[in-house]
C-alpha cells in the first residue's frame, strides 16, 4: 500500500492560527492539500494569504476562545464538515508561584484545558453523526513532561493537554478518530519572545539544545502535515516531540 501524505479533500480547523506555531502548522497543511480554516481571535488575514498566494485554500474566521465553550459551539454551528481539528490557541502568564493569581491560573486553565476538551468534544460529535473519521492534533509543551518555572497554570494545562489527549484517544481511536498531540520545544513565537530577549536565559536555552537553535513555527508543520495524514492511521495517543533534542539531553 503507498504511503499517502496528502491532505486533498480534507477541511482543517487550527486554533490560534494567525501568528506563530498556529500560522505554521496552517500553511502546512494547505501545502498538503487541505482546505484550511484559519480561526483566531482576531483576523488571521496573513496566513490565509500565505496559503491562497501558494495554491492553498483558506479562509479566515474569528473564534475567541477566552470563552473556553466558543469552540464547541463554532464546530457545531459550522455547516461544513470539519476533518482535521488542530488545537493550537494558548495563553501563558508567568508569576513566582508563591504570588500567582487566581486570575492567571483560571485564565490560562480555561483556554489551554477546557477549550481544548469542549472543542474536542464537538469535534468528534460532528464525526461520530456523520459516521465519517477525524484527526485531532493537540499542541502539548515540554511542560507536558517537566515542571518549568514561574508557569504554574500553563505547566498545569500542558499536562492536562497530555492528559485527555491520551484519555480520548481511549475513547474514540476505535471509532475512527485519531487523537494525537505535538510537544513543541522552544519555538520563537511572540510567547517566548521575552526569554530570547534576556542573554543570559536564552544562552541557557540554547545551551541545552542539542540541535543548538530555537526552533521555527514551520518545523512543527511537517508532523502535523504527517498526523493529519493516512501515513499516521495507526498512530494514537502519542505525544510527539518536536524540540531540537531538548527533552533527550
Amino acid at each position: 500500500m503507498a504511503i499517502s501524505f496528502s491532505l486533498e479533500g480534507k477541511r482543517a480547523l487550527v486554533t490560534g492560527a494567525n501568528t506563530g506555531i498556529g500560522q505554521g502548522i496552517a500553511i502546512a497543511l494547505g501545502e498538503a492539500g487541505a482546505e484550511v480554516l484559519c480561526t483566531s481571535h482576531q483576523d488571521s488575514d496573513e496566513t490565509v494569504k500565505i496559503i491562497k498566494d501558494a495554491g492553498g485554500k483558506a479562509v479566515s474566521e474569528i473564534l475567541d476562545l477566552s470563552n473556553p465553550m466558543n469552540g464547541k459551539t463554532f464546530i457545531e454551528a459550522y455547516d461544513k464538515p470539519i476533518d482535521i481539528l488542530v488545537n493550537n490557541a494558548g495563553l501563558i502568564r508567568r508569576d513566582d508561584a508563591v504570588d500567582f493569581s487566581e486570575k492567571d491560573w483560571d485564565d490560562v486553565m480555561d483556554m489551554n484545558v477546557k477549550a481544548v476538551f469542549f472543542t474536542c468534544q464537538g469535534f468528534a460529535k460532528k464525526v461520530l453523526e456523520r459516521g465519517g473519521t477525524g484527526k485531532i492534533i493537540n499542541i502539548a509543551s515540554m511542560l507536558s513532561f517537566q515542571g518549568g518555572i514561574r508557569v504554574p497554570s500553563y505547566t498545569a494545562s500542558k499536562s492536562g493537554v497530555a492528559g485527555i489527549t491520551k484519555l480520548m484517544c481511549n475513547e474514540w481511536a476505535a471509532k475512527g478518530i485519531n487523537v494525537n498531540a505535538i510537544a513543541p520545544g522552544y519555538i520563537a513565537t511572540n510567547n517566548t519572545a521575552a526569554l530570547r530577549a534576556d542573554e543570559k536565559r536564552s544562552a541557557e536555552i540554547l545551551g541545552r539544545i542539542p540541535a543548538d537553535r530555537w526552533g521555527d513555527p514551520a518545523d512543527l508543520g511537517g508532523t502535523a502535515v504527517f498526523l493529519a495524514s493516512p501515513a499516521a492511521d495507526y498512530i494514537n495517543g502519542a505525544i510527539l516531540n518536536v524540540d531540537g533534542g531538548w527533552l533527550a539531553r
